[in-house]
Order: C-alpha cells, then structure tokens, then sequence
C-alpha cells in the first residue's frame, strides 16, 4: 500500500533520510545522453544544498539510479528573514519576462512578494520540505534530457524511496553503504575511486587543500590526530563527517568525536568486505567500533544485508529500542528494520 510522504517523513522523529530515486524501467538513462548527466546531478545538488534548508551527507549517482542522504534542517528555515526567502525561491525559481526568459532577482520582484505574506509562508515551507528538495533535484533533468531527445515522458519513476534513519550507528552505517555503492556493484576496486560518489568529493576536497598527511593522522584515533583534522571538511559543500561544533566550528556535522579520517578508514575496511568477504581489524579501526558502541560483527552483517539486494522497509536503526520507541511515537504495533538488518 502506498504511503502518503508526510507520514514518513517527520523531523521529529528523525532529520535523516535516505532517498532512493530510479529512471523509468531501470533504464541506464543517466549513462545516456549528449551530456553528463551524472555530473549534472551532482552540481545540482550542491546548488540545492545552499538554497534549501537540507544538508547533503552523501550521494551516489549510477547508471540508473542514484542515492542521496539528507538532513532536514526546519530551524534553520524558520531562522531566515521573509526577504531571504524569497531570494532563495528566487534562485530556485527564475523570474522570467514576457518572452519566458530567466531574468534576475531584482528588489522590485522581492518587494513584490513580500506584500504576500500567505505565498511567503509557503515558499518557506517547501524550501525545508524533502519532496519539493528531490522534484527540484530531478525535474529540471528530466526536461533537459526531454529537450535534448526531442521526446516527452518521464525520465525517473513517479515516486522515490524514503527511510529514515533513526540512530547514529544506523546513519553512519547508510552514508558508508552509499559511498560504497560503486564497489559493490563491483565497478571499482577501491572507494574513493568511484565517479560521482560524496567519498570522492571528500577526498578529492583533502588533497586540493595539500592536507592529505592530516587526514592519515586522524586515522590514527590519537588526540594530535584528531586535532589535525580540524577545518578538513569547513569549506566544503557536504555536510561535515564530524561535528566540530563543541570545539571549533559553526557547521553541524553528523558525528561527534568522529573524523573524516576514521570514516575513510571505516569504508576502506568495509570496501575490502564487500570485495574479498573479510577484512583485518586495525588498532584503530577496532577504537572506531568500541566509540560507536558496536563491533566488527555487528557491523559486517549490517552492511553486507544492506548490499544484498532491495531496501526493504522505511526505518533503519542499529537499536531494538530506538524501534520500539519510534513506533510507540507513531501509534503502532511495531516497526520492521530496513532490509531485515540486524539490531542490538
């Protein structure tokens, strides 16, 4: 049975969610074209990501589907003035003159709709709403390819995927199975190599700064290495692995007291699961699963039921608990976890 989107998705529930949109008919449509449509996917996202009040975690674009980890930021939102939120419908939503041509924002189109209070109140709603984030991810594609085809009909599937992840080990378990999407599927060998992945983009930002020496440092697990792992991830458009908000930073980031460089050593490891079907634990990797509480266990059967096939369900947490209390919060019997993921 189909479920309306806003019973699943509820900021007080969760503010994470995992978005799985496909093209129609699993067709490899986003391999197709004139041009990059996957690199289109991706600036459109970190376009989105400073427009709408919804920070990317992480993304995967393939052949014929794509996979986005979201966090809704409502507070953020209700922060802006009504002036900055139409300037960022604005940017979302051209002005046009009498032609049908984009124009730019200029102040008497904003005095305009600021008279509005009624069409500001919904402008703000939707610039923190995750159906209107994925329609602006992937309609302007859609009619791009459509243009560029000389055809009409739809490019992805009507509706996407939507789980909420509930708990930290469940979050951090989504982010590394996206980034590790493409190894996986068996297209490269090692993580940071896939295209269009946020692992790549995370490195790729580390070795353009020329602080690739700090982000093995972190690996490390030391107190100098975590020290060194300050500003990696300050300028760049993903949200932060870390969240360095109690030491240095005004960016939220996903983990407390977890670097980027623990979370490349956490997919490297995992990357060599998915490859060989085991892999060593390291000093410091062990460090990594004794500060989230888990094991290496736990974790390999996690990540290896999330890569074998459909995500089953719309809620993933690592805890029976945190399921047990999200369905009370919910007003049912019980939730099943994603993909029949074990949880503690």
């Amino acid at each position: 049975m189909t479920i309306a989107r806003a019973h699943l998705v509820d900021p007080e529930v969760t503010r994470w969610y995992h978005c799985v949109t496909r093209c129609v008919r699993r067709a490899f449509l986003l391999s197709e074209g004139d041009s990059d449509r996957k690199q289109w996917i991706e600036n459109r996202l970190e376009e989105l990501a400073q427009i709408f009040a919804v920070a990317v975690g992480g993304f995967t674009v393939l052949d014929n589907h794509l996979h986005v980890l979201v966090r809704l930021d409502p507070e953020v939102a209700t922060a802006w003035s009504d002036e900055e939120v139409v300037r960022r419908w604005g940017r979302l939503f051209s002005p046009r003159d009498k032609a049908r041509q984009p124009i730019p924002v200029g102040d008497e189109w904003v005095q305009q709709h600021l008279q509005d209070a009624a069409w500001v109140a919904t402008a703000r709603k939707r610039l923190q709403s995750l159906s209107w984030f994925m329609k602006c991810l992937k309609e302007p594609l859609s009619r791009l390819a459509n243009r560029q085809e000389k055809t009409r009909g739809a490019f992805f599937e009507g509706r996407f995927k939507s789980v909420a992840i509930l708990d930290t080990e469940a979050l951090l378990a989504t982010c590394a199975y996206i980034d590790l999407n493409p190894v996986a599927a068996g297209l490269v060998a090692v993580p940071e190599a896939g295209e269009h992945t946020s692992i790549k983009q995370r490195v790729e930002h580390v070795v353009a700064q020329g602080r690739v020496e700090d982000l093995k440092a972190a690996q490390r697990g030391s107190v100098a290495g975590a020290a060194r792992s300050a500003g990696l991830e300050e300028s760049l458009w993903l949200c932060p692995i870390e969240d360095r908000r109690a030491v240095d930073s005004a960016r939220e980031g996903m983990l407390e007291g977890f670097t980027l460089g623990n979370y490349v050593l956490l997919v490297e490891h995992t990357g060599r699961l998915f490859r060989e079907g085991k892999a060593s634990i390291s000093r410091e990797l062990a460090a990594v699963f004794t500060r989230l509480g888990s094991d290496a266990e736990s974790w390999q059967s996690r990540l290896l039921k999330l890569s074998e096939g459909r995500l089953l369900g719309r809620f993933f947490a690592a805890s029976r608990q945190r399921l047990r209390d999200v369905a009370e919060h919910l007003g049912v019997h019980h939730l099943a976890n994603l993909a029949c993921c074990p949880a503690r």
